[in-house]
């Protein structure tokens, strides 16, 4: 992975959130790293005598985040609220903004707490594929144990308050914070930190790019050039928009043997549920109306199995693949089709790679199920 900082660029920057906002920008500028919104960052800094966090804000690109798309969150109530032994996602949400310096600051990210946990002045938090590739498969807790010896390893739980508690708990009797590099979550990304911008941003190109050196090594995925299959598409009248993908990615992928069980593993990273569901819509015949019907029928009996008290989202599927044809994605928006097809292309390479280590193997059905109902995910959307 290329290393994009510029000391030039960086010595433009007056204030530690100048800076924070230029190193944000350069992770955003690769899809490797985040998609659409994904990912968060943070600088602490005093204000006024106050040390204040700075956190990404909920729903922004990293790309393109100005530094008022950063929450000034006040450190004390974030490492306070660490400390409890629950914290529902309403009274979090609700002391977050309470303790935010600026009221017109958008809402912190889900990931603040954990952020004021980690004791730097600068941590970034990407999806990185190479990353998420290793630990979404069977024998990914070993790889990743071998290739980062020196980082913390997290089983998967709950983002948000969750994940903090488990890290709070992990952290606190004894732990050595100038030994550890960084933090790897299984199935869910990677955290690297410092006290120096340019050093915790150097420490995230290292750390993918020995993810990337490792797959590129273990993983070949030989595209072969296929013809696609003939498909009339007018059935297809799920939402107004669609994007086509006939990539010699998205043929081989459809062209697999075995292709509802192939395809049908789940997410590469919990966050993408909202936008792609679990699963997509399956067409093995051509029989679209078939297809469909199952896949509605499924996904009541997915959505029966596992709520509470929530509200059935639309049962519509976000993306088709196609036997031997290639893959569709479906928005409301011309852009929502072609977000969704980002996600799944980069889902699509990474599962080929994956079962090249044994399988690959996503969160589980439960676990996708609290997280494509969670309040605050679907919050992103709006």
């Amino acid at each position: 992975m290329k290393n994009l900082w510029n000391e030039e660029e960086a010595k433009q920057c007056k204030t530690d959130l100048d800076l924070r906002v230029y190193s944000s920008n350069l992770l955003g500028q690769s899809d490797a790293l985040v998609l659409h919104g994904g990912g968060n960052t943070s600088v602490k800094s005093k204000v006024n005598g106050e040390e204040i966090l700075f956190v990404k804000g909920s729903g922004w690109d990293l790309v393109s985040i100005k530094a008022e798309g950063f929450a000034p969150v006040k450190m004390s109530t974030l490492l306070e609220m660490a400390t409890l032994n629950s914290l529902s996602d309403t009274d979090m949400v609700a002391g977050q903004k309470s303790a935010m310096i600026d009221k017109n600051a958008p809402n912190p990210s889900v990931e603040a707490i954990l952020h004021a946990l980690i004791p730097f002045k600068v941590v970034d938090h990407t999806h990185a594929d190479a990353i998420v590739t290793i630990s979404n498969s069977r024998q990914g807790k070993k790889h990743i144990e071998k290739l980062f010896p020196d980082f913390l390893i997290v089983p998967y739980v709950m983002p948000g308050f969750v994940l903090a508690q488990k890290i709070h708990g992990m952290t606190k009797e004894g732990f050595d914070w100038e030994r550890c590099e960084g933090i790897i979550l299984h199935h869910h990304g990677i955290f690297t930190f410092d006290d120096d911008a340019k050093r915790s941003y150097d420490k995230m190109i290292e750390a993918v790019s020995k993810a990337e050196l490792f797959l590129e090594k273990n993983t070949k995925v030989m595209l072969e050039e296929i013809e696609p299959a003939k498909f009339d598409i007018n059935g297809l009248n799920i939402d107004k928009f669609m994007h086509i993908n006939q990539t010699p990615l998205a043929i081989h992928y459809a062209s697999q043997d075995d292709l509802r069980a192939k395809v049908t593993r789940g997410v590469l990273t919990p966050e993408h549920i909202i936008r792609t569901k679990r699963i997509p819509l399956v067409v093995e015949d051509g029989n679209i109306e078939d297809a469909l019907k199952h896949f509605k029928v499924a996904y009541e009996a997915y959505f029966n199995a596992y709520r509470t008290d929530e509200i059935m989202l639309d049962p519509n599927p976000k993306y088709a693949v196609i036997k031997n044809f290639g893959v569709i994605t479906f928005g409301k928006t011309q852009k929502e089709a072609d977000v969704i097809n980002d996600i799944v292309a980069h889902t699509m390479m990474a599962v080929l790679r994956a079962d090249r280590l044994g399988g690959y193997q996503s969160i589980s059905i439960p676990e996708s199920f609290a997280m494509e109902y969670w309040e605050l995910e679907q919050a992103k959307l709006k």
